[in-house]
Parts: structure tokens; sequence; C-alpha cells
């Protein structure tokens, strides 16, 4: 077991949590000062009361009784305002300090590189960047501050209370040991359990939101009464642990309250001989000390339940701070801005791997002229769309160069390049937004005229003005309010308007209908026309009018040239390849 695990308290932990405190330093000095008042107040009514008692009820004179009346209700009053006061802002504290970290950490999971996130949980991410962020505000909102309130009014009790009476002190303080063990007891198994709580929400989250994004596989293959098992199987792991947290609460909570009422017993047994026999103890110390037994005994217990959310809160700050402590960023020193690119293209010898040792680009090269449009074919797999990734920097190549315009992309600012690089890929994501948000996508520089405009040019404005409000048609989450082909159209638009030097075309009309085929190669020819453009496609009818046409096999180059040329080829890999699919395409 790591040393932070063995530990109750990470300080490492809460010392770099603090750093996001400086912005609300005056919040948290004022928060420290209101946890000393309300630790001063809490011993002030049980003491007004001994002297209540003993100087008018006792003694039978009630000359100053109105007078403690009105000191108590004083106290009651200012304990009211401070706790008011307390509660407000150490939750205001709590919830601008997981801001600032959640921005953070937002911030730098947009640089990740692609790798990241195919080896991450996406339900595991959304658990950190939500559900591990409330836990985290709660270290203040409702943990840290709590105990160190509780901590110091425990203090001041037992300071008023051993100058009150110290026989009765001692009583209270046999029972203390007993409860501080078995609080620390308590502490070290809550925090294994509050772990094992957190892995398996984090697998909750990650199986129901890969199983609602997948709902249409699930249904297609039947698979309703499987996974309706399985996640079963999930929440019992989750209800186990859980029900953990739950034992030893109702072990520990139990023990406290017994210990407390034992002690209450003991003080009004010794207290109460000693009143009535020997006269040694006031009616006031032994009424006091009754009142003071609760306040020393239950912030013991509270602190207890308070741990409980502060191991919870560190939990989550040590998964949260694990994914901002992760270096998966694209290297990002380039120094060149590139407004525009004429569209040279060269990649020398590249090679590049997403498994250490499994190369995917095996020495790759090939060169694309400005203004060319050059077209990848090949079988799945070999290595067609990461060309694509690596032209947009979403992953480093391990050897070999890759050019545009004769400049090292390495050497180009990433904002920059990726500007100048459109691409249109064959999954389309859209936002559950409108069709303009969409394709503006906030870029400061598009306008809604220029939309409208680059819509009419590539043929789809019509094609958008039958949907509802049109450009307003808001398309829900991941565009589902459009068919695959309309997807396809509005990324084409997207790509489109933002006028990029270079654009890809990864996949862009398969599995679409007829109609929107027709479209999309209209707006094909029209936003290629002009601009280096590289097309990937099963197809191989889609680009015989390509400049050139790149053959690739097992991350291999194995074959280039012009459509014409490549038919020539007696036993050729395209030859064979498009007479098997013109073939299909007959018998179909």
């Amino acid at each position: 077991m790591s040393k932070t695990k063995e530990n109750i308290f990470d300080f490492k932990l809460f010392k770099r949590l603090f750093k996001y405190i400086q912005p609300y330093k005056g919040v948290f000095f004022g928060l420290v000062v209101l946890v000393i008042l309300l630790a001063g107040l809490s011993a002030a009514t049980p003491y007004i009361t001994k002297y209540a008692i003993d100087d008018s009820i006792a003694s039978k004179e009630s000359k100053d009784f109105l007078f403690y009346i009105f000191i108590m209700l004083a106290v009651l009053l200012f304990q009211t305002v401070f706790q008011l006061s307390f509660i407000y802002y150490a939750a205001y504290l709590g919830q601008n300090l997981v801001m600032d970290v959640r921005v953070k950490l937002f911030d730098h999971l947009l640089r990740f590189k692609m790798k990241y996130f195919d080896n991450s949980s996406v339900g595991v991410l959304i658990t950190r960047a939500v559900t591990d962020m409330e836990r985290i505000a709660d270290i203040f909102g409702q943990g840290l501050f709590m105990i160190f309130r509780d901590l110091l009014t425990m203090t001041v009790v037992f300071i008023v209370m051993v100058s009150i009476n110290l026989k009765l002190s001692l009583i209270v303080f046999i029972m203390l040991p007993i409860l501080l063990y078995a609080t620390r007891i308590f502490q070290k198994f809550m925090k294994k359990a509050f772990e094992e709580v957190r892995t398996e929400v984090s697998n909750l989250n990650s199986f129901v939101q890969e199983r609602l994004t997948g709902m249409k596989i699930l249904q297609l293959f039947t698979r309703e009464a499987v996974e309706y098992k399985n996640f079963k199987a999930i929440n019992e792991r989750h209800k186990k642990g859980w029900l953990k947290t739950v034992w030893y609460n109702s072990i520990f909570f139990p023990i406290a309250d017994l210990s407390g009422s034992i002690t209450v017993g003991l003080i009004a047994w010794y207290g109460g001989l000693n009143v009535v026999l020997a006269g040694k103890v006031s009616e006031g110390d032994l009424i006091a000390f009754i009142m003071f037994v609760p306040m020393l005994f239950r912030p013991l217990r509270q602190i207890a339940d308070k741990f409980n959310t502060l191991q919870m809160g560190m939990v989550a700050a040590t998964r949260v701070f694990k994914v901002i402590d992760t270096t998966s960023q694209i290297d990002d020193t380039g120094t060149l801005v590139a407004e525009h690119f004429k569209g040279d293209i060269k990649f020398k010898n590249v090679r590049f791997s997403y498994v250490k040792d499994e190369e995917v680009l095996k020495g790759v090269s090939f060169n694309v002229e400005a203004g060319e449009t050059v077209a990848i074919v090949g079988a799945t797999g070999a290595g067609k769309s990461t060309i694509i990734n690596l032209l947009n920097r979403f992953y480093e190549i391990n050897d070999g160069q890759i050019l545009v315009d004769e400049t090292n992309i390495k050497d180009v600012t990433l904002s920059s390049l990726r500007t100048q690089i459109a691409v249109v890929l064959q999954d389309v994501f859209l936002f559950a937004d409108t069709i303009l948000n969409n394709i503006m996508l906030n870029h400061p520089e598009v306008t809604e005229e220029d939309v409208h405009k680059a819509a009419k040019d590539i043929g789809i404005h019509d094609f958008i003005m039958t949907l509802p409000n049109g450009y307003h048609y808001n398309v829900k989450e991941r565009g589902v309010m459009l068919s695959s082909g309309q997807r396809q159209l509005i990324s084409f638009l997207r790509a489109y308007v933002t006028n990029p030097s270079i654009l890809v075309l990864d996949e862009a009309t398969s599995s679409v209908d007829s109609y929107s085929e027709q479209l999309i190669q209209n707006a094909t020819d029209k936003i290629t026309k002009g601009r280096t453009s590289i097309v990937i496609a099963h197809r191989l009818a889609t680009i015989k009018k390509a400049d050139k046409i790149l053959v690739m096999d097992a991350g291999e180059i194995v074959e280039q040239g012009t459509h014409k040329d490549l038919l020539k080829k007696q036993n050729g890999y395209y030859k064979n390849l498009y007479e098997v699919q013109f073939l299909q395409e007959e018998i179909a």
C-alpha cells in the first residue's frame, strides 16, 4: 500500500489544494476568525448557566437572574449570526476553489493527445470533472473548517471544564481515550471504504455512459438481457462498497453515543452525591458539566462524520490531480504562425505506431503539390486515416518528417496548423446546438452571412432551409435529428466556411443515400477546387478525378499514380481492388 493510502491525512495534497485558495485569502482568514469566535462562544452558555444557578436559583436570590438571561440571549444571537456566516462562506470558498480546479482540469484535457482518449474511459473522465469535483468542494464546505471548529470547541470546553472542577473533568477524560481510539480505527477503515466507493462510482458512470451512447447497437444485437445482467453485477459491487461505509458508521456512532451517555451518568452520580452529601460540588457545576459533556463528545462524533466527507474529498482530489499531472500533451513548441499555406505536403520516411513495437506506418514517403487532389486508398487498417491524424498532429510520429510548404509541422503552432487544415470525417460529430453554431463553432471571424453564402456556394442552402427554423434548428446530441447524409453535408459546410488551405475528406461519401451523395459530390467538387485536398475513400468510383492516387497496404505505399495509370498495371493492387469493387457493384 502506498504512503498516501496509509496516512489518514495527506498533508501534501492539502498543501496543493491550498494554492487554489490564494485568490480567496480574505474569505479564508475570515472563516478562521469565525471558527475562533464560534469556539469561544460555545462554552459561554454552560458557563453562564452555572453562575445563574449558583448566584440566583441555589441562593434563591433573583436580582441578577434577568441579567444572566439577557447575556445568554446575546450569546445565542451572536452564535446564530456567526454560524450562518460560517456555513455560507465555507461553501462559498469550496465552490469557488472547485470551479478553478475544474476549469484547469478541462483546459488540461482539451490539450491531451488523442492517444490518451483512446486509452481512457469517457465515463471515468466525466466522473473526475463532475462528481469528484463536488467531493473536493465538500473538503472546505463540510470538512476541513468543520473539523477545525470542532477541535477548537473541544479545546475551549476542556479548558473551561478544568477551571471549574478538576474531579468532574477527570471523569469525562477517562472516557475520552476510548472514543479517540474508536475514532482513529473508524477513520482508517472508512478511508479504504471510500476509495472502493469512488472506484465503483467511476465504473458505474463509465458503464452507463457507454451503453446509452451505444443503445442502437445493443438493441440491434438483442443485448438487453446480457447488459441488464452486467448492470446488476456492477450495481451489486457499488452497493457493497456503500454498505461497507454504512456498516462502519453503524458501529462507530452508537459507540460514540453510548460513551457520552455513560459519561453523563457518571457525572450525575458522582456530582449528585457530592452535592447532596458533601457539598463539594455546586448545583451550577453539576448542570454545567452535564451541558459540557455533549459539547465535548458531539464534536468528536461530528469530527468522525466530517472526516468521512474529508476523506471522500481527498480521494477525489487525488484522482483529479492524477489527471492534471498527466503529461499527455502534444509539444506545442512551434513559433511559426501559419496564416496561409500554399499547400505543398511532404511525408519523408514517416514511421508511427499506436502501440509500442507495432508499426502502423512503415517508412511512408510521398509528395502532394499545392492545389492537387490526392486520394489514398487501401484495405481497412492499411494506415490511411493515420496519415490524416499525423498531419494534424493528433499523434507524434516515431521517426521521419512531415513538411508543409517545406516547413516541419513541429515548427508551426498547433492552433495555426489545425486552423489551416479542415477535416471532414466519416463519423460526423455534432453538438447539441443549432446548425449555425455547429458550423461556426464560435469562430470569431465567421458571421452568419458568411455561413449562408458558403452554403449557397456548395449547394446545401436549400436543404438547410427545409428544416424547422433553418440554420437555427437544434440538432440535439450528436446530431440525432439529422440523417447521416445530412450530418455529412453540415460537416462539409463547417470545413468550407473557414476557407482552409488544406482540405481532408476521410470516407466522407460512405454510407449515405444517393441524394445526399450527389449533394456531397457537388460540394466536394466545389470545396476542393483550387486548394490542396487529400481524399480517403473505399469507393474508388469517387476518386477517378484525383490528380494522384496513393495505394496503401499494411502501412506502406505500394503503388501511386493516376486512376488510368494504375489500371494499366497488370496484377496491380489498385487494379485488382477496383475490379473486385466494380464486380460487386454490378452484382448488387
